[in-house]
């Protein structure tokens, strides 16, 4: 908590930051006991994230020394006169609601967020577990689940966490497909004010050990995941003392219906009642950065909450929504945009038990979906899926697309798939994301050759490379972007290399230009990712396993042009003298080492690289020699 004063004629001003609650209630008594009884005294709650019952109590004993109209709250967000309200003193308290901006920021941890749901809205469907489908469309094993649901089993979820060691500010990795309880455990984890640290369930266990490095990870709690061994092998694996930091595992796969366990609930209620405030660390993403290794991406509830909150502003989502949730939940789009940005609009959130194209277009069928976000590989998939009807995909009514870019003429051809749909696109980090998107009114063009208009309470700026200038209209360079939803920092990432400038500026390392109409247009990357259907690779990374290969002296990983995943792998290998490339063998090496969508489709071997003058690698050539081989082979 920050105090600060202003004061004129006729009143102080006092400026409140933070939360007031037990461990601050008495610093507060104390500078409000100092102000001058013969002016006003305003209490400026604009940046007021919560009040508990301390504080509650020193506004009280402040009431009782400013009578009548000497003592005013202002700026007060509707959570905070939520507890007015609850509490009563709302009738004691002269209070006036935050206007503007300032109102629409969201200041709840993800555990409160929970809380205001199952007290306002209990009963109400929040997710529907999808079923199997038989041949006939008929569907079994549908589940629905309640607010209360939610409240109640992440309650008990918790309680188990708890009794393994978890704590505030413990870092719990997070681990499964889409399921109902992936999203129970995300929030029991919120609950005990521990850090939920989101992995891929594509990731091999020999890479989960690598991860936990990453981001301290003490506790793992995993469900389906991609690796295919046994749940003894995978925990033993990735709780090597010698490899892995992680020495606790939860598992919470499909196959266990935690709504057996609701009578335990009793036993638990009022429990974890710690506070937690909104821009504490809450989630960590994983991003994949140029030097092939991982970066820890640090959010907070406040970064979260109020990126869901554009969306769902933006998208004019709401209670008669149905969301189906295909992106996966340990990426930013799948969380904020998908998950949390329809939970905060009432909306229900469908999450198919598989994402079949057949299984996805039947969950949008049967249970009248409206909203369905991915990636334009999937809906391409979808698009041209056996038996595919316009007819199926009747009820959407909006697509955005993100994690990779679609033409013009499939954006047309997809709106002949999906009639009543409006097609959007999207740009965003997983280090600030919403950053762009198209709107209602824009054009299939809009949405293939842009990336849309910054969404609002953000700025934007596009820098020249060279000589850090802002570029005018028209001309490209990095783009920079600042806002509410922007990262804490990369996890214990040198000061270096974090990518926030002196003057709080992220550097995305995409390349922008800005239109005449303020339309944003990537036209490269500064970074070497990969982006393969959505999924960000590093190409560090995979070369870095193919130079372990026996005889491979040489390695380069580039990205190669796809019409359906907008990129795939290639690796480039200089072998030793007279050694033969085996392209069999060392596929079945990386794939024991790597996760599937990792693994090179395309293995060129060389004699030698080309050179720049300076000595390195003459990567441009390099890359257009591969494309062109890997051209010829497609035809």
């Amino acid at each position: 908590m920050f105090v600060e004063y202003k004061i004129d004629e006729k009143s102080t001003i006092v400026s409140i930051s933070g939360s007031i609650n037990t461990d601050n209630s008495t610093q507060l008594q104390e500078e409000l006991s100092k102000v001058d009884t013969s002016k006003k005294m305003i209490l400026d709650f604009a940046n007021v994230s919560m009040i508990t019952s301390a504080g509650l109590r020193v506004l009280l004993v402040a009431r009782k020394r400013f009578s009548g109209e000497m003592m005013e709250i202002i700026n007060v967000s509707p959570e905070v006169n939520d507890v007015f309200k609850i509490t009563g003193f709302d009738s004691m308290l002269p209070i006036t609601l935050a206007s503007g901006d300032i109102a629409k920021y969201v200041k709840l941890s993800l555990k409160d967020f929970l809380r205001k749901k199952f007290e306002n809205n209990g009963s109400e469907a929040a997710i529907i577990a999808g079923g199997d489908f038989a041949d006939n469309g008929e569907q079994t094993g549908r589940e629905v689940y309640t607010w209360e649901d939610i409240e109640r089993l992440s309650q008990i979820v918790a309680k188990d966490l708890y009794d393994q060691g978890v704590r505030k500010g413990t870092h719990v990795g997070l681990m499964g497909m889409n399921t109902i309880n992936w999203v129970i455990t995300f929030f029991a984890i919120q609950k005990l004010g521990a850090i939920a640290l989101l992995v891929n369930f594509n990731l091999k266990a020999t890479e989960v050990q690598g991860i936990s490095k990453i981001g301290d990870i003490t506790h793992l709690c995993y469900g389906d995941i991609v690796d295919k061994i046994s749940t003894e092998e995978f925990e033993k694996i990735v709780t090597d003392e010698n490899e892995s930091v992680i020495r606790n595992t939860y598992f919470m796969g499909s196959d266990i219906n935690l709504k057996d366990r609701l009578g335990e609930h009793d036993s638990v209620e009022g429990r974890f009642a710690e506070y937690v405030d909104s821009d504490s660390p809450a989630v960590v993403i994983f991003t994949s950065g140029s030097t092939g290794k991982p970066k820890a991406v640090l959010l907070s509830a406040y970064n979260l909450l109020n990126s869901a909150s554009v969306w769902t502003e933006v998208y004019h989502l709401n209670s008669d929504d149905i969301n189906c949730q295909v992106l996966p939940m340990f990426h930013i789009f799948g969380l904020v945009c998908s998950l949390l940005g329809n939970m905060m609009a009432g909306s229900v959130v469908v999450i198919p038990k598989n994402i079949r194209t057949a299984t996805v277009l039947n969950t949008i069928e049967s249970e009248k979906c409206t909203q369905l976000y991915l990636v334009p590989t999937l809906l391409l998939a979808i698009a041209a899926s056996k038996g595919f009807s316009p007819e199926q995909a009747a009820s959407l009514k909006c697509i955005v697309m993100g994690g990779a870019s679609a033409t013009t003429s499939q954006i047309i051809e997809l709106q002949k798939k999906f009639p009543n749909a409006f097609l959007a696109a999207g740009y965003g980090l997983s280090e600030m994301c919403p950053v762009s998107l198209t709107l209602y009114q824009d054009t299939a063009e809009h949405a293939s050759q842009t990336i849309g208009k910054p969404v609002k309470n953000i700025e934007i700026r596009v820098q020249d490379l060279e000589t850090g200038e802002e570029c005018p209209t028209g001309k490209s360079g990095e783009l920079l972007v600042k806002g509410f939803n922007t990262m804490v920092c990369y996890y214990k990432i040198a000061l270096d290399d974090q990518p926030i400038d002196e003057d709080g500026w992220l550097h995305t390392g995409d390349l922008a230009l800005i239109d005449e109409d303020g339309y944003i247009k990537l036209v490269g990357r500064a970074k070497e990712l990969i982006i393969r259907g959505g999924e960000n690779i590093a190409p560090g990374e995979i070369a870095e396993v193919i130079s372990t290969f026996p005889d491979v002296t040489d390695v380069k990983v580039q990205g190669i042009p796809d019409d359906f995943y907008g990129e795939i792998v290639g690796a480039s290998v200089v072998m030793k003298n007279g050694v033969k490339l085996d392209e069999a063998a060392l596929k079945e090496y990386m794939a024991s080492k790597l996760a599937k969508y990792k693994v090179p489709e395309y293995l060129f071997q060389y004699d030698a690289f080309p050179m720049l003058s300076n000595g390195k690698v003459d990567a441009v050539s390099l890359k257009k020699d591969m494309n062109a081989k890997a051209a010829a082979l497609k035809k």
